[in-house]
């Protein structure tokens, strides 16, 4: 009787431990932490991250290249994608929309109306893991690209079928470049001097001076270009075509069409995300619903291998070295780590909810 009567008020006052009550098989243990808990920058090892921008979470998932562990996740605004390192490695700006998520296929008369509010390039502190501002940049931006001196931004508003300059320091737009509908990909030519445009509606990349803010030539490649990707030396570019299953290869000086690439593996090679190697030896594209990365010879132009990555990769990095590749595969929340020599898959790394973009921060 008097055992009972201890359990009872145990029971009733929460105030047992395992030694009080030894007819307990069981140990009720604290909640566990939510996985999207942020990290202080204490806690945060030091070394190489990665910063993935996730659609639909609404974060940036920080993953630590050396222990390949999700460390910090960091909330930063609506939607965000496009994501770049700026030149000093201080802060990495994120392109965050309002608009809904809509795609091909989709009724757009049925998506709920856009939140132009929360459009805008968040500017997070790598060092302390934190949303600094928030840069006012036109519509629904998409991706971006930085000047190398990190004093402009040039930004796709891809609903209203524009590109932006912005003065970072400022936030006052510089100059508006109409482009064609949907421009998508965003990426600046390694000497500064020239920025790429990409747009998916209307299958062409708008190339413009970023130094004197005007519109250079209208380049035609294959059907929905996604991204681009320049050799180091600044004389190609690479233009990847979803819908064509090819890439167009670019004379980045004269801003001409040189040839296109015939990819390989059936109907779902679809280039999207593309990246090339730090001594411009290779190309790597990624084939969202084809789920690879191809790797193709930039001095012959030729493909010469794949690996598959992951549900759906889009977002691509490779680290200096050249030594690996990292994808962001938006269906299945995770981060595919590639040995680019060795051509195989390494491991996965949870990230956040559709993982899209992400940036090598050394």
């Amino acid at each position: 009787m008097k055992r009972l009567l201890v359990l009872a008020v145990c029971l009733l006052t929460a105030g047992c431990t395992s030694n009080q009550s030894s007819s307990s098989q069981t140990a009720t243990a604290p909640p566990a932490a939510p996985a999207t808990s942020p990290a202080t920058p204490k806690e945060v090892p030091a070394g190489p991250k990665l910063f993935v921008t996730n659609e639909t979470g609404g974060t940036l998932s920080v993953i630590d290249v050396a222990t390949q562990q999700l460390v910090a996740t960091i909330p930063v605004g609506k939607r965000p994608r496009g994501v770049r390192l700026a030149p000093d490695g201080s802060v990495v700006y994120v392109a965050l929309s309002g608009s809904p998520i809509g795609g091909p296929g989709v009724d757009e008369s049925k998506l709920p109306p856009a939140d132009k509010g929360a459009d805008g390039i968040g500017v997070v502190s790598v060092k302390d893991l934190k949303l600094l501002r928030t840069i006012r940049s036109g519509s629904d931006p998409e991706q971006l690209a930085i000047t190398p001196d990190g004093k402009r931004l040039f930004v796709a508003n891809e609903d209203v079928s524009a590109a932006t300059a912005l003065d970072i320091e400022t936030g006052k737009v510089l100059a508006s470049f109409k482009v064609g509908d949907e421009p998508e990909g965003v990426n600046m030519r390694p000497d500064g001097r020239v920025v790429y445009v990409t747009s998916e509606g209307d299958n062409q990349v708008a190339a413009i001076d970023a130094v004197n803010l005007k519109l250079l030539k209208i380049i035609e490649v294959g059907p929905r270009p996604r991204s681009t990707a320049f050799l180091p030396d600044n004389s190609r570019a690479y233009v990847p075509s979803e819908n064509g299953q090819s890439i167009a290869v670019i004379d980045a000086k004269a801003h001409r069409l040189l040839h296109t690439i015939k990819l390989e593996g059936g109907t779902l090679v679809r280039p999207m995300g593309t990246a090339v190697s730090p001594d411009g030896k290779l190309l790597f594209a990624t084939t969202g619903r084809g789920k690879n990365v191809l790797f193709i010879d930039t001095r012959t132009n030729m493909q010469v291998g794949q690996v598959e990555a992951g549900d759906r990769p889009w977002g691509i990095a490779v680290s200096p070295d050249g030594k690996t590749l990292f994808t962001a595969n938006g269906t299945s929340n995770d981060v595919s780590f590639i040995d680019v020599d060795g051509r195989k898959l390494l491991m996965k790394v949870k990230a956040g909810d559709r993982p899209w973009g992400l940036v090598y921060v050394p």
